[in-house]
């Protein structure tokens, strides 16, 4: 689909008439404030009022109309100008980002899908400390002697280091 069949037939008559008719606009309100402005400053140093002052307070408003109508009439101009501006930056930028930390991330999946299939299931038990695959029956980590059971705060009794419950008493840990 071409971007003429995107926007609206209305929208392109209208857009097409504010590029003629703000900038004309604009350019007269600029020429009134000019006059008038003008008028104002070549009256100092006489005694006669400035005749066309009156031309500024014309021309300052047709002035703000003329830019606002110019604005509208491009802003869909200067949208795609920015996007096609912006885009590739921010594709490099993503490009970028994602080469630096590929190996980050493949070397923490490595570890996660290890610790997965060794250290929880099984017959193995994580060490909470280093997260070393021990053997379930271990009462201490291989590689680092931490403890591997838990004590119960309640009761005292000595639990496996993957309980949830104390085998005693039932309480959470």
């Amino acid at each position: 689909m071409s971007e003429e069949e995107k926007i609206n037939p209305g929208h392109t008559q209208v857009r097409g008439v504010l590029r003629v008719v703000g900038p004309l606009i604009l350019l007269v309100g600029i020429l009134f404030t000019i006059v008038g402005l003008g008028s104002f400053f070549s009256s100092f140093g006489g005694f006669e009022p400035p005749r066309y002052f009156w031309c500024g307070f014309v021309g300052l408003p047709l002035m703000f109309v003329g830019a606002v109508m110019t604005q509208v009439a491009y802003v869909g101009a200067i949208a795609r100008y920015h996007a096609g501006e912006i885009a590739p930056v921010g594709k490099d930028t993503f490009n970028y980002m994602a080469e630096g930390t590929q190996g980050g991330v493949k070397t923490m999946a490595s570890a996660l899908a290890a610790g997965l299939s060794e250290g929880i299931s099984g017959d193995k038990i994580g060490c909470p400390q280093c997260g070393n695959a021990n053997d379930r029956q271990a009462k201490f980590c291989d590689e680092c002697g931490s403890s591997l059971s838990k004590s119960c705060s309640s009761c005292g009794e000595v639990n496996d280091g993957d309980a949830k419950f104390c085998d005693g008493c039932g309480t959470a840990f």
